[in-house]
């Protein structure tokens, strides 16, 4: 291992993170009194921390023209989210952003806070976004750069801007999610540089598109980074929900704004600047795209249809309030039992309402962006629970969506129909297929399994785990059965980059009620999903340190 070479490029991500903090500055001048003052300060001292760090890891590494292998590529990719996660929670603690009124941030909700945010999982420890007294509009806009940077990824930005020739490959591949095909090493930066392209063009539509709507400009970059990056940090508590009160803004049309943008956010990134340049059968004949699309649909007509039949769906009213609490969700619910006939004039409103929040709902999830529009934690059991199991799903490989991807669910159930055919046909062996072609990488089949494993083991022991030492006083007020509950969903949307849970990390709550232990538990989970496990495992493991 050659730690020169890595630490010289840790300098350089430190320097480039420290170049991104620099576009929160204005928003901080726009400010008057404290929150003016504490977002100039807390900006500032990170920028000179993340310049004074990055020129001495440079410094060190001068001279290093070594070749950089896969072992340096890994260490390189993970430690860079780890230095990431560090710096990023820096204004959080220079700026002396509250997490609750009168409670500032410590060291695990910054980094808590931080990692969210790179990793686009977008949970947050943060109670009241909309007080500057709190949090200043200059750290809520650091806050959504996070996801902005985080959402290609950090070496991917890497690579377009500064190219590491035949280092580009391992560098990409070592962060890229999912399954892909190799690109050749020469055309490396020029494929970093079409993902960048397609990434900033469809951030600047979106903004161009929600500002026309009536967003502030501040609103519109904020909520745009969330989307593109299927992030979902919202500037306000209500999350999209929010725009329904505001004067003059279609919170319906928002909402279909984004929804669109969050497809197209969760679709390989390839296949998208084919269509862009009006070749879409790329596009169109993708197998993982199809089935992306397919169980979006058909798991939004599941939930409508249990919606109808516990008449979730039938409120006067159905949005966030200002302030993100169960108790103040406004549901005012139309008395009838669930096998009850609606009125004529009911029927159509029940559904233009259920098509919209359960079809945003489960975009929202299977794309893992987690914005919220409505209280899915108030859902039938059946809702509940698909939208549990979409955690597991996410987008599709070279999308910025989480999970465990589309293309590996389709290529774990076919493993599973070779392996069940083996059983009663052991001299027969058939190769695996994709899109009717044999696929050439006899190790996919093995990577598959191994990680769906691995993320079967992370979970169970992370959910164990806060089961056992996470206090029951985090529940207080709450029905202690719902601990288990509530551990498991805050383990899968932590680790799948969803944000919003069940019960007390649900749609209207947050994560600041677990203990620092759970918080810093989380971090890790967060970046390991983001990561896909194998990048940041590997750092712990003496073996991989050594020279030979």
């Amino acid at each position: 291992m050659n730690l020169r070479l890595v630490v010289r490029q840790l300098g350089t991500v430190s320097l480039l993170i420290a170049g991104a903090m620099l576009f929160s500055l204005p928003w901080a001048l726009g400010e008057t009194g404290a929150p003016r003052t504490n977002g100039l300060v807390g900006l500032g001292v990170s920028i000179a921390v993340c310049v004074a760090a990055g020129l001495a890891m440079r410094h060190w590494g001068r001279g290093i023209q070594v070749k950089l292998y896969r072992k340096e590529s890994m260490a390189i990719v993970g430690l860079s989210w780890i230095l990431a996660t560090i710096l990023g929670a820096l204004p959080f603690l220079f700026s002396g952003t509250e997490r609750e009124t009168g409670v500032p941030m410590n060291v695990a909700d910054a980094l808590f806070e931080s990692q969210s945010g790179f990793s686009t999982t977008g949970a947050t420890v943060l109670t009241n976004l909309e007080d500057p007294e709190m949090v200043p509009r200059s750290i809520l806009f650091w806050r959504s750069t996070t996801h902005f940077l985080g959402g290609l990824g950090i070496m991917v930005l890497f690579v377009a801007m500064l190219g590491q020739g035949s280092a580009g490959k391992a560098l990409m591949r070592a962060e890229m999610p999912g399954p892909s095909s190799d690109s050749p090493i020469t055309r490396m930066q020029h494929t970093a540089w079409l993902l960048c392209v397609v990434y900033v063009v469809l951030n600047m539509v979106l903004t161009a598109i929600l500002w026309l709507e009536g967003l502030s400009v501040f609103d519109a970059l904020c909520h745009a980074f969330g989307t593109m990056a299927t992030g979902g940090f919202s500037t306000y508590n209500a999350s999209l929900g929010h725009f329904e009160t505001v004067e003059g803004v279609s919170g319906v049309l928002v909402e279909m704004t984004v929804l669109v943008f969050m497809v197209l956010a969760g679709t390989n990134f390839m296949l998208l600047y084919f269509a862009l340049r009006g070749k879409f059968r790329p596009l169109l004949c993708d197998v993982e795209w199809r089935t992306y699309i397919g169980v979006i649909v058909l798991v939004t007509a599941a939930v409508i249809c249990f919606a109808f039949w516990h008449r979730d769906f039938h409120v006067v009213k159905s949005t966030f309030i200002d302030q993100p609490s169960a108790e103040n969700l406004d549901t005012e619910i139309v008395s009838a039992e669930p096998h009850e006939t609606l009125p004529e004039d009911e029927f159509f409103p029940v559904l233009g309402r259920a098509i919209r929040y359960g079809l945003f709902q489960v975009v929202s999830i299977m794309t893992t962006t987690g914005y919220g529009t409505h209280d899915f934690n108030a859902w039938n059991s059946f809702g509940r629970g698909v939208l549990f199991l979409l955690m597991f799903v996410g987008g599709c490989a070279g999308s910025t969506g989480g999970g465990l991807k589309v293309i590996r669910h389709i290529l774990f159930l076919k493993i599973l129909g070779l392996e069940v055919e083996q059983s009663f046909r052991p001299s027969i062996v058939r190769p695996l297929r994709l899109g009717g072609k044999a696929l050439e990488n006899q190790d996919l089949r093995r990577n598959v399994v191994v990680y769906f494993s691995l993320i079967l083991v992370i979970f169970v022991f992370s959910w164990i785990t806060i089961v056992t030492f996470e206090p029951d006083t985090t529940w207080q007020g709450r029905d202690i059965g719902d601990k288990l509950i509530d551990s498991a969903t805050g383990v899968a949307a932590t680790l799948n980059n969803i944000g919003p849970g069940l019960g007390t990390v649900g749609a209207t709550e947050n994560y600041a009620k677990f203990s620092s232990f759970t918080k810093l538990l989380f971090t890790l989970l967060m970046m390991l999903g983001r990561l896909e496990i194998f990048v940041i495992l590997v750092l712990f493991l003496p073996s991989f340190w050594r020279t030979q």
